[in-house]
């Protein structure tokens, strides 16, 4: 488990190293209405992609890790569900044509569809489902960096004016498709198919509660750009892309843990060892509050250095923006680790979906009422308000299906240090006027007393654990 921590951790650290050193960049090229069509058109393709999904990325990494050890079981799982995401790919594809060729709406930027249009004429060759679900991080990690620091590459290249919308398109496309389908083949190559005896029918039942589940939540993960784009202006999309951009760079390393862990407790279930199961999600449960509390506040205080800092003087109105969808990363860690961490490895995929079916409703009534008036901020409040009801609903299943400790005395002393970061923060703004050195001061000043007060003072090891610590890592 140690190994793929540490290739989930550095795929985390390269998620987060890649928009800082390309989103800046575009950023100050295009301006807030070059990054908002694009982000819109983007998001609109996505969306297709998500039905074509089907909801296998994730019911894959269970379906796959349930039987990692029986190689002949693995070909014909990945050969039955790659080939139901191939057809839903082509049937969506076409509905996707269709609708960009006659609405009017689209035909400005008809083009710039079709670019984008490759994320979902191409979305099954997402394989990333196999490889966490035979946990193989390794393979992910190092494939995902390469694409990375070449679409790097040919972002700094092709981009350099405010008209390069389509190149900007076409390295965003690349950034996602480049690894998929490398690793597709890769995966063709290495397995035998032939003699397979596929069975279709036992997949579909488990699928359906997924993507219902995987659609509803896309309604405030994919649609809010969305929402913003059809009700407000470009320039408020570019300006929640800029909030959004910030605030996300900080949940894949909140994520770390719950990407290593699925894929063990679901197998862990599914061979009714429970108290191995109760015992991981504890660990990830202790690694998300010591996580994600510290990273909402410093965000929140820290909002309108870091703006200037990723995104330039011409993004600072999203500052307030934001600063409310700071939340994100304590509500989603939270959200992942009892849905995916608990309720989906349980088989609880009909609660899963209530509840996003919940968030669907709560995001668009929101969404309606305050975008009009509030535009990005009105849809970052609607995110956040989505959330919650989310992960409250996932939290009152969760306490039905499994006993947990949710250790309050841990909450509290991880909210209490993180109140002091506002006077740290508060005193290096007013002594040190670079905006540089005193967000990189800030930051090491309130880790360093963050985590040390929790590691010598409170004992609160649960990182240092996860990290270092052999009989606390189960193989």
């Amino acid at each position: 488990m140690r190994k793929n921590l540490f290739y989930n951790t550095l795929l985390s650290v390269s998620n987060i190293l890649f928009p800082i050193m390309s989103f800046p960049y575009a950023a100050r090229i295009l301006g807030p209405q070059g990054i908002g069509k694009a982000q819109f058109i983007f998001s609109f393709a996505q969306y297709f992609a998500l039905f074509a999904a089907l909801g296998i990325p994730l019911y894959g990494i269970k379906a796959i890790a349930s039987i990692k050890d029986q190689k002949q079981k693995l070909a014909t799982t990945f050969f039955e569900l790659t080939t139901i995401y191939f057809i839903a790919s082509l049937l969506i594809s076409i509905i996707y044509l269709i609708v960009i060729f006659t609405i009017p709406f689209f035909e400005k930027d008809q083009k710039l569809y079709l670019v984008a249009g490759l994320l979902t004429i191409l979305s099954f060759s997402n394989t990333d489902w196999y490889y966490t679900g035979i946990e193989s991080f390794k393979t992910i990690s190092i494939r995902s960096i390469a694409v990375k620091m070449i679409s790097l590459l040919l972002l700094y290249l092709f981009v350099t004016s405010s008209s390069d919308l389509l190149y900007y398109l076409f390295v965003l496309v690349f950034s996602i498709l480049g690894n998929q389908l490398y690793s597709l083949i890769d995966i063709i190559s290495k397995n035998r198919f032939k003699g397979i005896q596929p069975e279709y029918k036992k997949h579909i039942q488990p699928l359906l509660y997924i993507f219902g589940a995987t659609l509803a939540s896309s309604i405030y993960t994919i649609w809010d750009t969305l929402f913003l784009g059809f009700l407000s202006t470009e320039t408020a999309v570019g300006f929640y892309t800029a909030a959004v951009k910030l605030t996300k760079l900080v949940i894949p390393v909140v994520l770390i843990i719950g990407s290593v862990m699925m894929p063990k407790i679901a197998f862990h279930f599914s061979n009714n060892q429970h108290e191995e199961s109760k015992r991981l999600i504890k660990q990830s449960y202790q690694f998300t509050i010591l996580a994600t509390i510290p990273i909402t506040i410093g965000l929140i205080l820290l909002a309108p250095e870091l703006i200037y800092i990723f995104s330039g003087k011409l993004f600072l109105g999203a500052t307030v923006t934001m600063q409310i969808i700071s939340f994100l990363p304590l509500l989603v860690g939270l959200g992942h680790l009892f849905a995916f961490q608990v309720l989906i490895p349980m088989g609880k995929n009909k609660e899963v979906f209530i509840s996003m079916l919940a968030g669907l409703c709560v995001s668009i009534i929101t969404n309606f009422i305050l975008v009009p008036i509030l535009n990005d901020k009105g849809t970052a409040i609607a995110t956040v308000f989505t959330e919650i009801i989310v992960t409250g609903m996932y939290l009152y299943y969760v306490k039905q299906f499994l006993q947990m400790n949710y250790q309050f005395k841990l909450i509290l002393q991880s909210l209490a240090l993180a109140i002091v970061f506002i006077p740290i923060i508060l005193l290096t703004r007013s002594t040190i006027h670079n905006v540089f050195i005193m967000t990189i001061v800030s930051i090491f000043t309130c880790v360093i007393f963050y985590f040390g007060f929790q590691h010598f003072i409170f004992n609160n090891k649960a990182i240092y654990q996860f990290m270092f610590e052999k009989n606390e890592m189960p193989d």
